[in-house]
């Protein structure tokens, strides 16, 4: 691994893979690819095992032994709820790769729970002990990482991309790297809005992908909201299970509920009445272990000293986009590639249709989808870097953002520019965030949304960025922008109601539009079909469509 001092003084920096995101899928996709014998950085915009929606929480695992009869059951669980998009293949592959990694989590020191007989608990993991444990294991494994280091563009050339620039937040200092192969698992888009640990997850590694020529798939099922107290930011809809809902006068909000009556909340939040609820529906002995095992759900609630078990309290619908969606880079291999030589994308920055068609509802697919899909990219990266060879060094990429970068001194607007950034947020913001825009969808409200945001669009492309920390947050904004768009376009094309997608002017499901949608572009945004691998599994073809 070579570092020097570039020309322009910025740091430069070589590796053969480069990893974007030090979450689950980037830190799994680092130690993947080190054991491969290459020579690896990963960068976070943050501080790798403490940022991102993984690390303050607890998450469920997609974790099922090899039995077949459990296998198939675990894979019917959520196929119909996503629409039958899901292909078994896909399932089949991440659900042995989930029980490997999880058991090697186990012998490398993840204290997992133990049960009565001794046996340990894989069904769940606690975040903060995960990605403690994840740091050590990527620096254990020779990974250099560098810390509140934001990507601005990737770098490619005629051969693929190479690369990637960005900005050390804390320093102030540029830097660029140059790879062999470069993996995005930067996940999400949760638009800002305040759901814990998403704060970093703006939709980046999509208008990164965009900009290098890859494609992006499933965008339409973009719309999760998270059950949470309006006091709070902890969005564990899980725990609703347990929950009644009510009126301030005690009445009963009639089919409301986490997996399927959200919509029911929303309606009654959108027409002025707001809903409380209550976890007057978990055992007794259970509440100790729920606990235990969500410490940080339980916070809030103490510090306002309510009691959710037996007193109500008000809720809201937080917006988490695509971190709870299932949208993402399209990918065309088993080891993760996109179409652009040299690009790979795991976590959620990757569709998720693959194992939960255009549903997820909780964590444990996207963590065992973190997990597996980190470990297919970093394996994949590596060996296209070594199929590179000497030749990646001979290289010169050139950066590829759709806006103008700017040396941090040169002056792009100074506190306007700033300003600005806030009023682009906001506007996005207001088009994603309001239920009867984003929760239930028409082509009306759909064709006005693009519009508005079209112009965001062309404004922004005008605009020129600095490579500074105002930068990354105008560099946010738009990719923000990017993914509304990809969003509301998919959201158009699809004239059905299938997984998390409603659309109210086509409320049931068609089974005619059994495909994927892929959709890119920047200026011009396009849409187009493309068929699903798998036929639907015989005792699951009944149509039906979902109200969660």
């Amino acid at each position: 691994m070579a570092i020097r001092a570039a020309a322009n003084g910025q740091a430069s920096l070589a590796a053969d893979v480069l990893v974007i995101g030090g979450g689950p899928a980037g830190t799994w996709a680092a130690i993947s690819a080190a054991a491969k014998g290459v020579k690896v950085i990963l960068v976070d915009k943050g501080y790798c095992g403490s940022s991102g929606a993984t690390a303050p929480s607890g998450t469920g695992v997609w974790y099922v032994e090899p039995d077949r009869g459990k296998r198939e059951e675990a894979k019917a669980s959520r196929y119909a709820m996503g629409g039958q998009l899901a292909e078994h293949e896909w399932m089949n592959r991440v659900l042995d790769r989930t029980y490997e990694n999880m058991n090697k989590l186990g012998n490398l020191g993840y204290p997992f729970p133990v049960d009565i007989e001794g046996k340990p608990h894989k069904r769940s993991l606690q975040g903060p002990e995960y990605m403690k444990l994840m740091r050590k294991l990527v620096q254990k494994a020779g990974v250099k990482i560098l810390d509140h280091s934001p990507v601005l563009e990737l770098l490619a050339d005629e051969y693929g991309v190479g690369g990637a620039s960005g900005v050390n937040t804390q320093t102030g200092e540029a830097w660029t790297i140059r790879a062999g192969a470069v993996v995005i698992a930067t996940g999400g888009c949760a638009f800002l809005s305040k759901a814990l640990g998403c704060n970093v997850l703006t939709g980046d590694g999509y208008l990164f992908a965009a900009e290098a020529g890859a494609d992006l798939s499933g965008m339409e099922f973009s719309n999760a909201y998270a059950i949470c107290p309006t006091f709070s930011s902890v969005t564990k809809t899980a725990y609703y299970s347990y929950a009644s809902f009510y009126y301030e006068d005690g009445s009963i909000v009639e089919g409301a509920g986490s997996k399927r009556g959200r919509s029911i909340i929303a309606r009654s939040l959108l027409a002025g009445r707001q809903v409380y609820a209550k976890l007057d529906q978990a055992p007794e002995d259970l509440k100790p272990l729920l606990r235990v095992s969500q410490t940080n759900f339980f916070l809030p609630f103490d510090r306002q000293g309510i009691d959710p078990f037996r007193d109500m309290f008000p809720v809201t619908l937080r917006l988490e986009g695509t971190v709870r969606g299932t949208g993402g880079i399209r990918i065309e291999s088993e080891n993760c590639a996109t179409k652009v030589p040299g690009l790979y994308a795991a976590g959620d920055a990757a569709t998720r249709e693959l194992i939960c068609g255009g549903f997820t509802g909780g964590g444990s697919h996207n963590s065992a989808w973190a997990m597996s899909s980190g470990s297919f990219a970093g394996e994949g990266a590596a060996e296209y870097a070594k199929r590179l060879g000497a030749a990646a060094a001979t290289r010169s990429p050139k950066g590829l953002s759709a806006q103008t970068l700017a040396d941090r001194q040169a002056d792009v607007g100074g506190d306007a520019a700033v300003s600005r950034t806030r009023e682009i947020v906001q506007a996005v913001q207001e088009e994603v965030k309001p239920y009867d825009r984003n929760l239930f969808r028409t082509e009306k409200r759909l064709v006005e949304s693009i519009g508005r945001l079209d112009d965001l669009w062309k404004a922004q492309r005008e605009s020129v960025v600095a490579r500074s920390a105002d930068g990354v947050k105008a560099r946010e904004a738009a990719a923000m922008t990017a993914t509304a768009r990809w969003m509301y376009n998919s959201a158009l094309a699809r004239k059905e109601t299938r997984g998390m997608h409603k659309r109210e002017d086509y409320p049931a499901l068609d089974g005619t539009q059994r495909h994927r949608l892929v959709s890119g572009g920047l200026d011009e945004v396009w849409v187009r079909t493309e068929p699903v691998a798998d036929e639907p599994a015989k005792e699951e073809s009944k149509k039906e469509s979902v109200t969660a």
